[in-house]
């Protein structure tokens, strides 16, 4: 099957939190047989922080952050794909993209692939002219990269004709255990973008647990951090390529993940950031949120914490033997049960027969 693809940067990570996610889903989709074009625009700087070469598995097309630019994309995308995907997220001309796909004349299947399905959901629900109510019920299905029944129920309500959810995963060719780096030796690291809606979480989660154990070392990776005023054991270290995420994992005692507050109020939404650490053989500390025993066992495979105090006292209690042993289970469960070859079975099960129908209609 030929698979058309626009997404936000399949070959940059920089502002790009779907990278590793497309990266693992595309690589695991195209070992199947399937050809794949990924159209990103050039924009953002991310052309110029690459972060891997054009990979083996698709064809990158850089398009300019232009009206022309996508729509000629978009029509080449049309005259040779059986399957054309609109990502969001994409970070220009979104609106019109996502209108004009499902409309394209073609003979493909459209697909809508969220990765960020809460955020997209709540300002769907905030805003009654909103575009995807009237582009939604255009595609043939809705996929999701995590959600559960919650987002399934709401993008139903809006007028997918079905969705489903293929959840992020571990690449274990990508996420593996590495030498510790004493850039990033703490007692707790966090990797995460500055985000609005998740700025306040991290402060609670994550700053305020520094401040209250001045006798630990916190190291505080991503984007956006420069301006904000931090207790001084935090080390924040900026922007870290993906070639440096499993150092960054595997050199403290422990990962931090802080779900932005509309995946935490969905729930059954795990970041990449949780299969790359615990494919990086770290130990991981998360928020609560819904679903989280779907992909971790609470308390044997993963540390929960509800708030602040919770962090503090997985810290404090927390000793390199029993860190060791959390990051084991973790990593032996995401193996068996949620890989990338796991989830790009799962898509191949969903398109597979109607690749079949079109070559022998073909035919």
């Amino acid at each position: 099957m030929r698979i058309a693809f626009f997404g936000s940067s399949l070959v940059s990570s920089y502002w790009n939190g779907a990278a590793t996610y497309y990266r693992g889903m595309l690589k695991q989709i195209a070992a199947l047989g399937h050809q794949i074009t990924f159209y990103e625009p050039d924009a953002f700087d991310r052309q110029a922080n690459r972060d891997i070469a054009d990979p083996d598995y698709a064809r990158v097309v850089v398009y300019p952050a232009t009206p022309d630019g996508w729509q000629h994309s978009l029509a080449e995308a049309a005259g040779n794909a059986d399957l054309l995907i609109k990502a969001s997220g994409v970070g220009v001309f979104d609106a019109e993209l996502e209108t004009a796909l499902p409309q394209a004349p073609s003979a493909s299947m459209r697909v809508y692939w969220d990765v960020d399905a809460p955020a997209t959901l709540d300002a769907v629900e905030h805003d009654p002219q909103h575009h995807l109510r009237d582009a939604i019920p255009r595609y043939d299905l809705v996929l999701t990269y995590g959600g559960g029944d919650p987002v399934v129920n709401a993008y139903r309500a809006i007028g997918a004709r079905d969705c489903v959810p293929l959840y992020n995963a571990l690449d274990p060719d990508s996420h593996f255990a590495a030498p510790s780096d004493p850039r990033f030796a703490c007692d707790l690291g966090l990797l995460a973008n500055r985000l609005p809606d998740r700025e306040a979480r991290i402060e609670r989660f994550f700053l305020e647990v520094a401040a209250r154990l001045p006798d630990k070392r916190f190291v505080l990776g991503g984007s956006g951090w420069d301006s904000k005023p931090m207790p001084a054991n935090v080390r924040a270290v900026g922007h870290v390529g993906t070639g440096d995420h499993n150092a960054f994992f595997g050199s403290g005692r422990a990962t931090l993940n802080v779900n932005r507050d509309s995946m935490a109020r969905y729930g059954f939404s795990p970041p990449t950031r949780v299969f790359e650490a615990v494919g990086a053989g770290a130990c991981l500390i998360t928020d609560a949120w819904q679903g989280i025993e779907l992909f971790l066992e609470p308390g044997r495979e993963v540390l929960v914490a509800a708030d602040a105090d919770d962090v503090v006292r997985h810290l404090q209690e927390l000793s390199p033997e029993r860190a060791a042993d959390i990051a084991q289970q973790a990593r032996r469960r995401i193996l068996a049960h949620h890989t990338y070859a796991h989830r790009a079975q799962q898509f191949d099960r969903l398109f597979r027969p109607a690749a079949t129908a079109s070559s022998e209609a073909a035919e």
